[in-house]
């Protein structure tokens, strides 16, 4: 897997029209996921720890998981087609048989949520990674015009 996948982290959040910015990459580049605007601010509030009185629906499926032993192993990023961003969500389950890994199709932005509350990590397919235009330079200005763009 390490020589497919690059591995990024979440490195802002920017309100947009019609939604959110999310920006995602590593020291190399950034790249930018359209996101509704919910999912912007509930990706916002699981990196910043926020916790909810009563469970958001990502904070649920997380406790469903949880019930059952299962933990998100990891998130993949994995194309980009017709504007619109694909992913697979690796699910691991321990057990006394021994372990067991499901992997999803989901949405990028519900992939990320649930990355972000529980701290795991997150991958760019390469070629993908290497075809994304690089927004470094834009979230770079974005933070020295003072926007705020910090995601914890």
């Amino acid at each position: 897997m390490k020589k497919d996948v690059v591995s990024v982290q979440i490195r802002g959040l920017l309100p947009a029209q019609g939604g959110c910015a999310l920006f995602v990459g590593n020291e190399d580049k950034i790249f930018v996921i359209q996101v509704e605007h919910n999912m912007g601010a509930v990706i916002g509030m699981a990196l910043r720890g926020v916790q909810h009185e009563r469970p958001l629906t990502h904070e649920l499926v997380g406790r469903v998981f949880s019930g059952f032993g299962i933990e998100v192993d990891r998130v993949v990023i994995t194309e980009l087609r017709n504007h619109t961003y694909f992913a697979r969500l690796f699910l691991r389950q321990q057990n006394e048989l021994g372990s067991n890994v499901v992997e999803i199709d989901a949405r990028p932005s519900d992939c990320l949520a649930l990355a972000a509350m529980q701290k795991r990590p997150i991958f760019v397919r390469t070629k993908l990674f290497e075809e994304v235009e690089d927004m470094s330079e834009v979230l770079s200005q974005i933070s020295e015009d003072g926007g705020d763009t910090d995601p914890a």
